[in-house]
């Protein structure tokens, strides 16, 4: 299947088909939800996909995964290192570091834009010295790196039948959305790292703050209070996917099927934190993979219509 993507993407020269073939190996390996959804995009479609998730997934292990002996500052300046030289390869438009080789073509194909990747970057270097966040709007602020311009880089691969204005904010909300949910489902290892990304402020008005959510840690469940919070971050995280949803229609037709499984499936982790009784402590939210195939299994047949119905290329985002 590999081969026949990259034949379908026009991605011939062997250095290049490595590259991506290494980012579809992240994917499949760390993304699983994700990683199905890329299977009802088109195939020429696929290695793009790929390229970017591979990118996110390194530079995200870079902080969450350091090297023995990394310190906060290490850490800064390889990041300030990878950015400048990624840049710089991103401006030349090719690299010779087959990590970056795939995603710089990717945004070479697509035009995408580097104030993106400048936002993305930014973020990651947040997450070296920012534990908290005291408010919505300051979650907000990472969030537009590490979220919300993966929606805005991935929307010239998807192609839109809606101009970039109408389209552009939905897509961003999706991706919000999406990391949102991660968020939800990883409350317990993000606060053993030391991180909390639900708004402080809002926590707060259920009587939850650091002290309280070190006890649920230690105990390996949470109180009420800490439910009754999390039900509430399920509520917001709900809104902003009815936010991001009519965006799905904007899409070409051939990239629907696989947007609106990614939605199906994300959301379905909000469900079984809810069906745990907002006890984000006591286990991972998980959607089964019986589950995921049989969401997957509808929108394929969905899929294969589409590329029927709509077999011309698919147009850009103007």
């Amino acid at each position: 299947m590999t081969e026949r993507e990259l034949d379908a993407a026009g991605i011939h020269e062997p250095a290049l088909r490595t590259a991506y073939t290494w980012c579809r190996g992240v994917n499949a390996r760390h993304g699983r939800t994700y990683f199905l959804a890329t299977r009802m995009l088109a195939p020429v479609q696929r290695p793009a996909v790929h390229a970017l998730y591979g990118f996110a997934r390194w530079l995200d292990d870079i902080v969450d995964e350091p090297d023995s002996g990394a310190t906060p500052r290490s850490l800064a300046q390889r990041l300030s290192e990878v950015e400048e030289r990624f840049l710089a390869d991103l401006a030349e438009g090719a690299s010779d570091d087959p990590l970056l080789t795939a995603v710089i073509d990717t945004a070479s194909r697509y035009e995408l834009e580097d104030r993106l990747f400048r936002a993305f970057f930014s973020s990651m270097r947040m997450d070296l010295h920012v534990t908290d966040y005291a408010t919505r709007a300051d979650l907000d602020v990472y969030m537009h790196g590490s979220a919300e311009v993966i929606g805005l880089q991935m929307l010239p691969i998807l192609g839109a039948v809606s101009p970039r204005a109408e389209a552009a904010p939905r897509a961003a909300a999706l991706g919000k959305a999406f990391q949102l949910t991660n968020f939800l489902r990883d409350v317990a290892e993000d606060f053993e790292r030391g991180r909390v990304y639900l708004p402080a402020d809002e926590l707060e008005e259920h009587g939850v703050d650091r002290d309280r959510l070190s006890w649920c840690a230690r105990h390996g469940r949470a109180d009420a209070p800490v439910r009754a919070a999390i039900k509430e971050q399920i509520a917001v995280t709900r809104r902003i996917y009815a936010e991001a949803r009519p965006g799905i229609a904007m899409l070409h037709p051939v990239s629907r099927p696989c947007v609106a499984t990614a939605a199906t499936l994300y959301s379905r982790i909000l469900d079984r934190i809810e069906d745990a009784d907002h006890d984000v402590f006591a286990g991972r939210a998980t959607v089964s993979r019986r589950r995921r195939l049989a969401v997957a299994c509808g929108a394929l047949a969905r899929t294969g219509l589409a590329r029927i119905r709509h077999a011309a290329p698919i147009p850009a985002v103007s």
